[in-house]
């Protein structure tokens, strides 16, 4: 499985960006994909997941801002993110969970939201 993250850039508070997950290769061994963050000096954390039954799941700190989607017509992941708040800024990470629990992660997409 290959991940392709994009979407990330400079946006104003208040403002929204979407960011986008292009899966490819096995995508049918995978159980779960989400979305994590990272800040310098922190570890990554859990930003949505979103299981193949549909299920999300969100971290406390973007509930009623963030969305997670799939469209399995092209196998891509989104994060619509909204009322974005300066303390989002981070490089964002999608990954895929397949069902033997191997984790696959995509590269790094760097959101920036200036106050």
């Amino acid at each position: 499985v290959q991940l392709q993250a994009f979407g990330g850039g400079l946006v104003q508070a208040g403002g929204s960006r979407r960011l986008s997950c292009a899966a490819s290769g096995n995508i049918f061994v995978i159980d779960v994909m989400g979305w994590y963050r990272q800040t310098p000096g922190n570890q990554r954390e859990l930003v949505a997941t979103i299981r193949r039954s549909g299920s999300t799941n969100y971290a406390d700190s973007v509930k009623g801002r963030f969305t997670t989607s799939t469209n399995t017509a092209n196998n891509v992941l989104y994060l619509q993110m909204n009322s974005l708040k300066p303390e989002d800024t981070a490089v964002y990470y999608c990954n895929a969970v397949l069902y033997s629990g191997f984790t696959y992660w995509g590269q790094g997409t760097l959101v920036t939201v200036s106050s």
